[in-house]
């Protein structure tokens, strides 16, 4: 029932034989290694024999690691960038504050004018340079507020979804870092379309 019908004709399996390197077809040319001498080849100790070298050398690879992922943050690179960089949207608002002329980059020179006139004696020019300030404050949250709001929409039009979450904050954070300490360095120039 169960067996080989002794009646049908089966088709034989031609198998061909190799020759390698002894010449002798079928053979390898060398016996299979022990698995003891397999493991005694690929062992190695836990501890290196010299270790400040290895220490020193271990140091360097993560000196070149970390320099070469700092590279790769300021460049952009998707793959480097922490998860609150990460995304086309995020990509978007990055390129589109990048790309205008934001009150908020004034702001930190501005203070540190302030503060050296501060030292001056006169009070007048102490209260000027006050209110300059606030006057700058109250002009940079204005800017970011319609600098939002414009974004918001971009994002709805372009990517069909709403911003996620923290992307607020994330565009109004970067509108108020002067252009050089921005991290991911700007990848558009003042002016052009963000991408």
């Amino acid at each position: 029932m169960f067996g080989r019908n002794k009646d049908s004709q089966e088709t034989p399996v031609v198998v061909e034989e190799t020759t390698t390197d002894s010449g002798v077809p079928g053979k390898k040319g060398r016996p299979t290694p022990k698995r003891r001498d397999q493991e005694a080849a690929r062992r190695r100790p836990l501890v290196p024999a010299d270790r400040e070298a290895a220490k020193k050398q271990a140091k360097q690879e993560s000196r070149i690691g970390r320099a070469k992922a700092r590279e790769a943050f300021a460049r952009g690179e998707e793959s480097a960038l922490p998860a609150r960089d990460r995304g086309p949207v995020k990509r978007f608002i990055r390129d589109t504050v990048d790309s205008r002329w934001n009150i908020g980059e004034i702001l930190l020179p501005l203070m540190l004018i302030v503060l050296v006139m501060t030292v001056v004696p006169n009070r007048s020019f102490q209260v000027l340079a006050l209110l300059l300030v606030w006057l700058v404050i109250v002009i940079g949250v204005v800017d970011c507020v319609l600098l939002w709001r414009r974004l918001k929409k971009q994002i709805n039009e372009r990517f069909h979804t709403d911003p996620p979450k923290g992307s607020k904050s994330y565009a109004i954070m970067r509108a108020f870092q002067m252009r050089l300490s921005r991290m991911p360095r700007p990848q558009v120039k003042r002016g052009e379309q963000p991408r």
